[in-house]
């Protein structure tokens, strides 16, 4: 497995599906089947543009993993005022996004994301945060092994309607 940050349009669609994929599976039964199926698995040149574009920026750290040359996973990391949620403080992070293809759900390629973002981190971060769906037992599980701590719980509008949110957090 490789884990670094992408290179082409190429990868930048196989992270889209990846993401797709792994929502449609972690949230089925939690989100309806309406905004799941609307998830996309199939980006349009449009699609890997705006991702791209959403990818980038000064206070972020985004990284593939790589298994077998193709796309299964992405960390999407940030850091700022500007680029975090409000929970996030001044000397913390917030990951934005962690999601693995589900067929190499179990593997380690979350936790080699996880661990790449965490050595990209500037030195002043010494917490990262992010929120999960309360509902995302199989989200919660993974935290919890990787050392995050469940802190607060919120409410924030997803898909629409407003859902229960748990905030997770980590000493780095």
């Amino acid at each position: 497995m490789e884990v670094r940050r992408s290179e082409s349009d190429a990868e930048i669609r196989e992270l889209i599906r990846a993401h797709g994929l792994s929502w449609r599976e972690a949230y089925d039964g939690i989100l309806p089947d309406s905004v799941l199926d609307a998830m996309t698995v199939e980006p349009t040149p449009e699609d890997v543009e705006e991702w791209a574009d959403g990818l980038d920026g000064d206070d972020a750290a985004v990284f593939i993993a790589l298994v077998d040359e193709t796309v299964r996973g992405f960390v999407d990391v940030r850091w700022g005022a500007e680029n975090t949620k409000s929970f996030v403080g001044e000397r913390e992070a917030g990951i934005k996004a962690i999601y693995v293809h589900p067929d190499r759900w179990g593997e380690g390629v979350g936790s080699a994301l996880l661990d790449r973002e965490l050595d990209a981190l500037p030195d002043r971060i010494e917490t990262v945060r992010l929120e999960a769906l309360a509902d995302n037992e199989v989200g919660a599980r993974f935290y919890e092994a990787r050392g995050f701590e469940r802190t607060d719980a919120v409410e924030r509008e997803v898909a629409g309607e407003p859902r229960a949110l748990d905030v997770w957090t980590k000493r780095v």
